[in-house]
């Protein structure tokens, strides 16, 4: 087969281009380093629970577009997210709320608190950490203090390896403290989950005759990039090259290694029920809780099962390569100088003007499974 278009990765970016394409009658060619679709999203089951391999994806967003077109390849059941947080021996809803500050606060030191961020922000508002650390108000200063110091602070260390100050603005944004007692972890218009499962969603969606699939291919064995342009299997590729994976692996770490964060997901089997969230944090000192979070899969499930259940503890990790644990890139690290080095490379694939980079390996940035899609979408409608 002749192929017009080459993806690297069968995660979100690279499935849904490659479906986009192949419904224009494109000839696509996945290749995949694993020995399966749906990259991290990638779900599987045992003992009647699905387990996420690479840790819990939950779908949410607020994009009829997005919603609609995942809608051809599953049918979905309702999934309100809650979290919790273990702090101070209590165990009091994520993100922050007002139920979280009578959990931890005397009833009159509680009330007064409310009142004061009503006053400042308005009921309702959702305030980023680094903001409410901004008040003059003593009581608001404090709260934020007791919040950053309980809830952000050593979850951030853990999970990036930098300090909540270091890390990009944005990352300490996503958990904002709640000024309402509503304790679902997301807003989004659709909060759902895939009815059989991420993996059969990836598998309708590439059943296409105009699609091909390699599996366990390392892409840099079969793909160059050099003077003359791309090139497959040591010829010249005219065709679009639509590439998911590692930008700094693409073009042999040439201007140094992106940092990453990785993890090491510890699976165990129990009897009943483990805990009362789907997911737990612990952001306690390293030295207290040396994981970050436990997911309990049976609670995302449309009917749980009784008797048994599987947890994932999370245990984040530099990312390295060669590494037998923290070998899978999980989270860019978002800093000045990364960012940098990561520019760099962008401009070094400004000479393969077939070259498409797409995710958030590719393009050194985190996406929602949502925001990706929806950006995958734009991309294949412009190819």
């Amino acid at each position: 087969m002749r192929y017009d278009v080459i993806v690297v990765g069968a995660g979100f970016a690279g499935s849904v281009v490659a479906e986009r394409l192949s419904a224009r009658n494109k000839k696509v060619l996945i290749l995949e380093n694993r020995n399966h679709v749906g990259g991290n999203a990638y779900d599987y089951e045992q003992d009647g629970i699905l387990i996420h391999k690479y840790g819990p994806h939950i779908f949410h967003t607020n994009s009829d577009k997005v919603f609609e077109y995942l809608s051809q390849f599953t049918e979905w059941y309702d999934y309100r997210h809650c979290v919790l947080g273990h702090i101070q021996n209590k165990t009091v809803p994520i993100p922050f709320n007002f139920a979280s500050i009578d959990d931890c606060f005397h009833a009159d030191q509680a009330e007064r608190l409310k009142t004061a961020l009503i006053k400042e922000y308005g009921r309702n508002a959702r305030v980023p950490i680094m903001e409410l650390r901004k008040s003059r108000n003593p009581d608001v200063n404090a709260l934020a203090d007791f919040v950053f110091e309980n809830v952000f602070k050593y979850y951030t260390m853990k999970q990036w390896g930098l300090t909540a100050e270091e890390i990009d603005s944005g990352v300490t944004a996503r958990v904002p403290v709640r000024l309402s007692y509503k304790d679902g972890y997301f807003d989004d218009k659709y909060q759902v989950m895939p009815k059989r499962g991420y993996t059969a969603l990836f598998k309708k969606m590439l059943q296409s005759n105009n699609i091909e699939i390699r599996f366990g291919v390392n892409a840099k064995e079969l793909i160059s990039l050099d003077a003359e342009g791309i090139k497959f299997n040591g010829e010249p590729f005219k065709g679009s090259l639509v590439y998911t994976g590692a930008l700094d692996e693409l073009f042999d770490y040439y201007l140094g290694e992106l940092p990453y964060r990785s993890l090491d997901l510890v699976l165990e089997k129990n009897n009943g029920t483990f805990q009362k969230a789907a997911t737990e944090n612990y952001p306690g000192k390293e030295s207290q809780y040396p994981f970050t979070r436990i997911t309990e899969y049976k609670h995302f499930m449309e009917n749980e099962p009784a008797d048994i259940t599987y947890i994932h503890t999370e245990y984040p990790l530099p990312y390295n390569k060669d590494a037998e644990k923290g070998n899978i890139p999980y989270y860019p690290v978002f800093t000045d100088d990364n960012q940098k080095m990561y520019k760099d490379y962008v401009e070094m694939a400004k000479s393969y003007p077939n070259l498409i980079l797409l995710g958030r390996l590719a393009e050194y940035k985190y996406y929602n499974m949502d925001s990706i899609v929806e950006r995958a979408l734009l991309k294949a409608s412009n190819m």
